[in-house]
Parts: C-alpha cells; structure tokens; sequence
C-alpha cells in the first residue's frame, strides 16, 4: 500500500512538471515587432523612427543585446543616427563635404549604452540593447538617397533581428495604418507619413 501511495506521488509530481514546462513554453508565444514610422521628408529623403516591441511574454534581450540588420531596396544610406548606430560606416569615398554615418548597403545597427549624451538619445534608447518582455527599443536614421514622396520611398528588405543565444526569423514588411502620437502635454496628435510593420518570431536557442 505504501509503494502504491509513493508510485502515485511520483506520477503527480511528473505530470506536474510537464504541465509547468508545457504552460512555460506557452507563455512564451509572441514576437518582435519592428514598427518603421518615417516621420518627414528631407531634400534627398527621410527621417525615420525604428522601435522594436518585445511582444514576448518571457523572453528577455539580455546583454550584450539586441541588433538588427537590411537590405536598402535601393542605393540609400544613413546620414546620422540617433539612439544606435551602424557597425560599419563602409565606403563613403564619393561623399566629400558631408561624409554619411553609413553607407553599407546591408547596415547592421545596435543599441547604444545607457551613458550615452542626452544630445545622442530618444526616447527608449540606449539600455545597452537590453529588452524586456513588455517594453520597446527605438532609435532614430536619417536616410539619403531614398524616394521623398511615399510614391518614391521604398521599404529596407531581409530584416534580421539578433539577441545573444536566440535565433529569429523575421518576415516581410508591411504598409500599415500610419502610427499615431500624442504630444508630452497631451492636447495635441500627429501621425507618421507612412508605417511599416516587420514580425521577427523565435526560432530556437542558438
């Protein structure tokens, strides 16, 4: 009787643990989001606000954090940046008054640390690509060389989103209903010129 009683125990104890990991998989469902709202045109493009939703309900961007990477659709490059920056400025030869931030036609762009000058900084910058369940990441480009008219301006292509240790797909973008902002006094609302939404899902640990 008394091994029966243990037998029964050990196979609530596993069914326990298997309900736990089976509900602790489930929590994790979700995704990276990489919202492109470009704000204003420029005489040889636009300004852009990139932010990436951690839309995962577990899942931390740990240290050393978050990268993400494109293609440009055509010849762009990124003037200056704010709140990250490319890993590499690439060839900027043919540029000789103002040399661009980057001019790699397929960027990778990281978070910047938290010390960075305010004068650097947006809002949500600057955690060291650190990113939490729940929270967001953006950082600001001015892009040259691009279409100044949404008829003209074209989409980046082959996102990529990197975190150490995990590994994630990321889909095509997409034209959405332009974001909508509030001003800090909270009277006033403004509207991006044009959205594009990117969906970045979990693959597996690397």
């Amino acid at each position: 009787m008394e091994s029966l009683f243990s037998a029964m125990i050990v196979l609530l104890l596993v069914s326990f643990s298997c309900f736990t990991s089976s509900e602790a998989l489930g929590s994790n469902i979700g995704n990276i989001t990489i919202k492109w709202d470009l704000m204003t045109w420029t005489p040889d493009g636009y300004v852009a606000v990139v932010t990436a939703y951690n839309y995962q309900k577990q899942r931390s961007i740990t240290r050393p954090g978050w990268k993400m990477s494109w293609r440009w659709s055509k010849k762009e490059m990124i003037w200056s940046m704010v709140g990250a920056q490319a890993t590499e400025q690439g060839d900027c030869s043919m540029f000789k008054e103002f040399i661009p931030h980057s001019c790699v036609s397929k960027p990778t762009v990281a978070d910047l640390l938290p010390k960075t000058p305010y004068n650097q900084q947006i809002a949500n910058c600057c955690k060291g690509g650190v990113l939490k369940p729940g929270l967001e990441s953006a950082f600001q480009l001015s892009v040259g060389n691009a279409g100044t008219s949404v008829k003209t301006a074209r989409m980046p292509v082959n996102f990529m989103f990197m975190a150490p240790n995990q590994q994630y797909t990321c889909g095509p973008s997409k034209n959405v209903r332009p974001t909508r902002f509030i001003t800090a006094d909270k009277r006033r609302m403004t509207s991006a010129l044009m959205t594009w939404n990117i969906t970045c899902v979990f693959e597996k640990s690397a």
